[in-house]
């Protein structure tokens, strides 16, 4: 029976991969590590939090003596390493908190990971779940490969650009088992709603205003978050060690394409006028440094591990669509800030 670590479990990614190795791998304990900060939510992990091989540990990762105990407590076998602060505006913001969770944090973790594992390295792993952001931004043409040049332009960026090559510096100085994948935008269920889709989605059902930075030129490559989810399942059990693999969607929009599509489909499911939702676009301030646009390139993920994402564009975001409708009271919740309270009912109220 392997105890693996997942890092993040309880935020947007991080919940559906626990979901997934709980559910498929009954012989794995899941131990997930979560701080539940703003976006980290137990709720979002309600169907699996009685299961028998889950156990969840509110922990912050930049806590060095904290991790080692908890390390050395469980003795896991593999780590697969999500948690992260990912929103670029925040970073914006507050670089510095950017710096300690995604590389001290990240530091923390490897040698927490090397400390146990005393160079005994068999059957062990540490899996370090990173962004396509890493990479810059690109022109017109191209797509990001595994050996595109790091370029990153915002704090956010540069901060997962360092925890990855403190991964790679790990693997060649000690021989650290790991592996490292960068993904596309991802969008699904359990999003939270500073992120484009679902802050959309929310937006578009109040009549609130959609903003839009600069002129929505902007491009992005979509993933649906369980295709996500089944390609870090892929990475970690058939991936090579030492190597990176990208994740993409094969879905490139500029962001006023994905916001009408937005509007057009939820004028139909929310019985409007057709047009009526685009009448909320705003224009506003374009971000600093804000990056034109990313594409993966995910042919070694697909040519090596055989993976290819199960959904297109439009059916993903049917069913996003459709969860966030059916789901008002989750919504409600992390609106309002009253999702921080299932900690206490659940752990902190026995």
């Amino acid at each position: 029976m392997k105890t693996i670590a997942i890092t993040g479990g309880a935020g947007f990614i991080g919940s559906h991969v626990v979901r997934l190795f709980v559910k498929k791998y009954p012989n794995y304990k899941i131990v997930n590590i979560d701080n539940l900060t703003y976006a980290g939510n137990l709720a979002n992990l309600k169907d699996v939090e009685s299961a028998s091989n889950y156990e969840f540990i509110k922990a912050d990762i930049v806590d060095a003596q904290m991790m080692f105990e908890v390390f050395e407590k469980y003795k896991f076998d593999a780590v697969i390493h999500l948690a992260a602060e990912s929103h670029v505006d925040r970073s914006i913001s507050n670089p510095t908190e950017f710096v300690f969770t995604n590389v001290i944090g990240t530091v923390n973790l490897l040698n927490s990971a090397k400390k146990i594992w005393k160079g005994d390295f068999e059957g062990k792993l540490f899996y370090h779940v990173s962004t396509d952001e890493v990479y810059g931004s690109l022109g017109k043409e191209g797509m990001f490969t595994e050996e595109t040049k790091y370029d990153p332009h915002s704090p956010y960026s540069a901060s997962k650009a360092s925890s990855d090559h403190f991964v790679r510096a790990y693997f060649d100085t000690y021989g650290l088992p790991s592996l490292i994948s960068n993904c596309s935008n991802n969008y699904g269920s359990f999003q939270f709603p500073e992120k484009l889709i679902p802050l959309f989605i929310n937006n578009i059902k109040k009549n609130l205003p959609l903003p839009v930075y600069g002129k929505g030129e902007n491009i992005r490559d979509w993933l649906w978050v369980e295709d996500h989810a089944r390609a870090i399942d892929s990475i970690f059990h058939k991936g090579k060690l030492g190597a990176t693999y990208n994740i993409g969607g094969h879905n490139e929009w500029t962001n006023i394409d994905l916001i009408k599509v937005l509007c057009s489909i939820l004028d139909k499911k929310l019985d409007r006028e057709s047009g009526a939702s685009e009448k909320l676009i705003t224009y506003v301030k374009d971000r600093a440094g804000h990056d034109l646009r990313y594409a993966i390139d995910a042919t070694k993920l697909q040519d090596e591990l055989d993976w290819v994402p199960s959904l297109q564009f439009k059916e993903g975001l049917e069913k996003t669509i459709d969860w966030y409708l059916e789901n008002e009271n989750w919504m409600e919740n992390i609106t309002s800030g009253n999702y921080q309270e299932y900690y206490d009912k659940q752990y902190n109220e026995r």
